[in-house]
């Protein structure tokens, strides 16, 4: 009899243990998935800082600097995990192939880390990020991507049940609609 109480004892403990060690993992996870996406984290910082320096490097005229400078800066944006970035990023590099004479490539690779960013977004339920993105491609000329845009914004916003944001992608959409029926340059920036 006392073999069952010492073994029933232990099984208690021995699941105890495994609760709490199962709990403090699961909370491990969960602080390592949000620590890099609050803003103001040593990642949110770096890609800001590295995207002084590609700016700097452009006042001077120094293209290659530049270039060098927003590869870093990319790095950065990427480890951030957030969609500001690579929008920062995106029209960086747009600046430096502008700078640099080779506007069409950095066009290209602007647009890999746009949509980054909207998959970022999306995933965050930023209303504002999509549609950023989707003014970015507003830019490119790229309406296939705008309108997919658009569409991605409705859904986080009716995910967010957030009346603030439904008006803010009503607008948006509003813009774009009499921007694509008028057909004049698409510049969302004003």
């Amino acid at each position: 009899m006392k073999a069952d109480q010492s073994l029933g004892s232990h099984t208690s403990l021995v699941l105890a243990v495994a609760s709490v060690a199962t709990l403090m993992v699961v909370a491990v996870m969960a602080m390592d998935l949000f620590a890099d996406r609050a803003l103001g984290t040593d990642a949110q910082l770096a890609w800001r800082a590295q995207l002084k320096k590609v700016d700097a490097a452009l006042a001077n005229n120094d293209v290659s600097a530049a270039e060098l400078a927003w590869r870093e800066t990319y790095a950065a944006a990427l480890k951030s995990r957030h969609w500001e970035g690579m929008v920062a990023v995106g029209d960086a590099y747009r600046q430096v192939g502008d700078a640099g004479g080779f506007h069409h490539a950095a066009r290209a690779e602007a647009r890999q880390s746009y949509l980054t960013a909207l998959f970022r977004a999306r995933g965050e339920g930023s209303v504002d990020g999509v549609l950023r993105v989707a003014e970015r491609f507003a830019e490119l000329g790229d309406r296939d991507v705008v309108e997919q845009c658009i569409r991605v914004a409705w859904t986080v916003a009716a995910q967010a049940k957030d009346p603030l944001a439904q008006q803010s992608v009503r607008a948006f959409t509003e813009r774009w609609e009499a921007c694509t029926l008028e057909a004049e340059p698409l510049n969302f920036t004003q």
